[in-house]
């Protein structure tokens, strides 16, 4: 089968390897129809390398069920589903507890164990979503960056009326955009650097878009009519992390989601904001819960089908997996503006 595999930093290669086979009666093969380009993968790409050389990448997806272990009766060849790509060990204390995204041995397929820029893929039937009717395939491909926003929202105090600021909007942004306002938000603020992005922001739902790189940002917040109850951080950026803690009023929260792939800095001033703001802040990692793989997974399905998560906004390119390695360079190297990247194997 086609496959992109990652066998060092920069060295991602477009490859013929052996379709997975069923090795387990819980396992489930699926035909790969649309897979994401996640932050975590162009960050690897860049910077760390590969788990393993030559690991297949990759860990957003959806497709076609293709074939089944002899113990799975939940979906069937034909079936149109998503995958949830963490492995958990469900036997830890942490799994026990159902804290599955603390799990002490957690991993996602791509990195220990083969991913999804490939035409197919093995993931056990527990990880295994079926897709509403009308839920497409790009749409789907975006599950598992939904889910891991939900768990974030999950986790905050947020109460119907509230104000969020969302500071960084890719792709995890737009999403949490969208899902303060399933959360009740009433006013919604887009922060970024890039006026592309702060539109898309706007179509989404956002009532008020900031560029903090051409006014100043403690001025535009100050000169808003409503204080900000719960500031998301969905970048993991140095130019992020630190300002994101000066938005929230006295006694608000600040959900962390973006993964910084650099040491972080912050000024004195910035830090003690967390102090004498008396900050709740929240520290939130993947996108799982009880029971597994929890009400993340099945919220998104729902919302994406009522249409209240909308993607193709986000969606920037739909390309063939053979242009993998080239779109990977050109990303990291800014050789043109991209939103979201979907492969179709």
């Amino acid at each position: 089968m086609k496959s992109l595999n990652l066998y060092d930093i920069e060295d991602l290669r477009f490859e013929e390897i052996d379709k997975p086979v069923i090795t387990s009666p819980t396992d489930v093969i699926i035909r790969v129809k649309a897979t994401g380009i996640c932050g975590s993968d162009t960050s690897r790409y860049k910077k760390l390398g590969p788990y393993n050389k030559g690991m297949t990448f990759g860990h957003e997806f959806s497709g076609i069920v293709d074939s089944v272990g002899s113990q799975v009766t939940t979906v069937t060849t034909g079936d149109r589903v998503t995958g949830c790509p963490a492995i958990v060990c469900h036997q830890c204390t942490q799994c026990e507890q159902g804290n599955y995204s603390r799990c002490e041995s957690l991993y996602v397929i791509g990195s220990l164990e083969p991913g999804c820029f490939a035409e197919f893929v093995k993931l056990p039937v527990s990880n295994v979503l079926k897709l509403p009717d009308n839920v497409n395939f790009t749409t789907a491909a975006m599950v598992e960056p939904s889910a891991v926003v939900a768990h974030g929202f999950y986790k905050t105090n947020m109460a119907p009326g509230a104000t969020v600021a969302v500071m960084g909007c890719g792709s995890i942004g737009l999403l949490a955009i969208q899902w303060a306002r399933i959360f009740g938000a009433s006013h919604v603020i887009a922060i970024d650097i890039d006026d592309q992005k702060l539109t898309i922001a706007q179509t989404l739902g956002a009532d008020y878009c900031i560029n903090s790189n051409t006014v100043d940002l403690a001025t535009a917040i100050d000169s808003l009519s409503y204080k900000i109850d719960v500031a998301v951080e969905s970048a993991g950026a140095l130019s992020t992390i630190g300002p994101v803690l000066t938005l929230p009023k006295k006694g608000g929260e600040v959900l962390l989601l973006g993964i910084p792939y650099a040491d972080i800095q912050m000024s004195r001033e910035q830090f003690e904001k967390i102090l004498r703001n008396e900050l709740n802040i929240i520290g939130s990692w993947n996108g799982l819960s009880a029971p597994f793989p929890g009400k993340e997974w099945s919220s998104t399905l729902h919302y994406m089908s009522t249409g209240e998560l909308k993607i193709s906004p986000i969606v920037s390119d739909i390309l063939p997996l053979e242009q993998g390695a080239e779109i990977f360079n050109a990303l990291i190297n800014k050789k043109r503006h991209f939103d979201k990247v979907i492969f179709t194997p």
